[in-house]
């Protein structure tokens, strides 16, 4: 099991230095991968908010080996060619070290700039999007014709080192199966529980079924798995102990996730302050 650290994108790290300090510390203290949010409100709280894809910048630039992504980046929220062009640009930046994880988004980060909510404009508007990202990050020319989007042979370079793309995970409340559905197509679940908030560990019998649905929905795909190892990605925060840690994350790995994400509490005070979560990013990670 890979693990990585979950970070919002507001308060202490809001500073892209300190998001560099965590990527350093994290790297030196073997986690495989970090991951910002991608919010402009939260909870409509006055407190400052770094742009992820230059705190994600500033976090490529101060290691060589550890992943970056977000977790998660609204699609519908954006536009598809420039956000293209912000992952591609990463992408080549660090390495080829780039993951995407996507999703619908926070409902406020629509209603409080007037946009549509409706979570099935929403989702096809993610769809499109995708679509059209996957073709941007060839290099190749392109000319797309959608309900959302369009484009008229349009080549956007440079291309993503990685090929054919970076990997995406796509993250949903389970169990509804729709987002699950769009994960299976792709190279990883991110799921949220309703019995597990963020920060709190998931059920293994819930994550169990999970898997179960997505290898029976990538196992019917006519075109068949692309040969990209499929992650499951669940998380929480773990004990520091071996012991502790088995007792945890033993039923998760068994019930089939691949990565433990790090994540501090949604309801801590700690979820957005650099010193408690460098503390624990120093512990390493968890092992059993």
């Amino acid at each position: 099991m890979r693990s990585s650290i979950n970070i919002p994108n507001f308060g202490d790290f809001a500073d892209p230095r300190a998001v560099a300090a965590v990527a350093v510390a994290a790297e030196q203290a073997g986690w495989d991968a970090l991951f910002v949010w991608d919010l402009l409100t939260y909870d409509r709280q006055r407190r400052p908010f770094g742009d992820p894809w230059m705190l994600l910048t500033a976090a490529a630039l101060a290691t060589t080996r550890i992943r970056i992504g977000t977790l998660v980046t609204p699609v519908a929220r954006r536009r598809p060619q420039q956000l293209a062009r912000q992952v591609a640009t990463l992408d080549v930046l660090s390495g080829g070290r780039v993951i995407f994880g996507v999703g619908l988004g926070d409902r406020d980060d629509f209603a409080c700039f007037g946009e549509p909510t409706d979570p099935r404009l929403l989702a096809e508007r993610l769809d499109e999007g995708l679509d059209l990202l996957e073709r941007y990050w060839t290099g190749e020319p392109v000319t797309y014709q959608g309900r959302h989007h369009q484009a008229d042979d349009v080549a956007l370079l440079p291309a993503t080192v990685q090929r054919p793309r970076p990997p995406i995970w796509v993250a949903g409340f389970w169990p509804r199966r729709p987002p699950m559905r769009r994960a299976a197509r792709f190279d990883g679940a991110v799921p949220m529980f309703t019995s597990a908030p963020h920060g709190y560990a998931p059920p293994a019998g819930e994550v169990r079924a999970l898997v179960t649905y997505i290898s029976e929905q990538r196992e019917a795909r006519q075109d068949g798995p692309d040969g990209r190892p499929f992650e499951i990605v669940v998380g929480g925060v773990s004990p520091t102990g071996a012991g502790q840690a088995a007792d945890l994350l033993g039923p998760l790995a068994e019930a089939g996730a691949t990565w433990w994400d790090e994540r501090q509490r949604i309801d801590s005070d700690d979820l957005d302050r650099l010193t408690p979560v460098l503390a624990r990013v120093e512990q390493g990670p968890p092992t059993f």
